[in-house]
């Protein structure tokens, strides 16, 4: 039987949940657990809207690959905190958020719901090779654009984006990408490197938006197709493209591989179906929800898995 998988980008939907939910919602003993039940009320709406067959939280295990900043310095630079030689810099985050993400890992692990990082590697990439080596329909939730490369309308890969909110969520397709960029799926990522992008200190190619992009990569099908129209003289390219391409060359010679997430790492296999909560489970997280006050939103969590 066909099973569907959900691959949740973690953080983007905890700091969602971080900002989305008053400060004032404190554990009984005052230490802030707004994004611990922010993120469980998301997961539980997740789980009652789309059903999945199987539940996986993607995790950072380097929100900052050293092997990205190595191809582009400036890759996520203006969020880092501390510089940490040899190992994974800290990122710039309230301090009240990152006493949370213990507790989030507790909670989830608590409750069934499996965890799955890769050393150096960002949750996009542990996401891209789950979505890659799924056999049954995928759905991707995120609020990060670059997932877009990861749609697939033959095998079902899709995104659910909630940069507009849990309320207002965009379920990406291939047709969508193609009505909003003028792109198919495949392109995302070249399109993505050309137009850049300042969230993550990607410079992009200067002078190149978004709807030149779209139209080179109709006429020459991908980046690299119109890297040689750029360096070919008789190529029909207009001059002042064939400029910003050359000029950019450098940056496009290491772009691709910060831009595309990988999808080969050697991960576990995480295909258990979700944990459907018994009685007995219910009352062995009883302690857990009281310590924390974690109260309706675990609740909520718990029903949602039992469908």
């Amino acid at each position: 039987m066909t099973r569907r998988t959900m691959l949740l980008d973690s953080a983007s939907l905890y700091f969602r949940a971080f900002y989305g939910v008053p400060d004032t919602v404190k554990a009984p003993d005052g230490t802030p657990v707004n994004a611990v039940r922010g993120f469980l009320d998301i997961i539980a709406k997740l789980v009652t809207d789309y059903r999945p067959d199987v539940l996986v939280a993607c995790w950072d295990d380097a929100w900052r690959p050293r092997w990205r900043v190595d191809l582009i310095p400036s890759y996520k630079a203006h969020r880092v905190a501390q510089l940490v030689p040899g190992g994974v810099d800290v990122e710039e985050t309230p301090a009240a958020l990152v006493a949370q993400v213990p507790l989030i890992r507790e909670v989830l692990d608590a409750v069934g719901i499996p965890i799955l990082g890769a050393a150096d590697h960002e949750a996009d990439d542990v996401i891209g090779t789950l979505a890659t080596r799924a056999d049954g329909p995928v759905d991707v939730v995120t609020g990060d654009r670059d997932l877009f490369q990861l749609v697939d309308d033959e095998r079902d890969v899709r995104v659910i984006y909630t940069a507009r909110g849990m309320s207002n969520l965009e379920l990406v397709t291939g047709e969508t990408l193609e009505q909003k960029y003028g792109i198919r799926a495949d392109q995302y990522a070249d399109f993505a490197a050309m137009r850049g992008d300042t969230s993550d200190g990607l410079p992009g190619v200067a002078g190149i938006g978004e709807k030149t992009a779209a139209a080179l990569l109709a006429e020459y099908g991908d980046l690299n197709g119109i890297i040689a129209a750029a360096e070919d003289s008789r190529s029909g390219i207009k001059a002042a493209a064939r400029a910003r391409f050359l000029a950019a060359a450098d940056y496009l010679a290491v772009a691709p591989r910060v831009v595309e997430v990988v999808r080969d790492l050697p991960l576990p296999a995480v295909d258990a179906p979700l944990v459907r909560p018994t009685p007995e489970h219910r009352a062995a997280l009883a302690p857990l929800a009281e310590r924390w006050g974690l109260g309706g939103s675990l609740d909520r969590l718990l029903t949602a898995l039992e469908g």
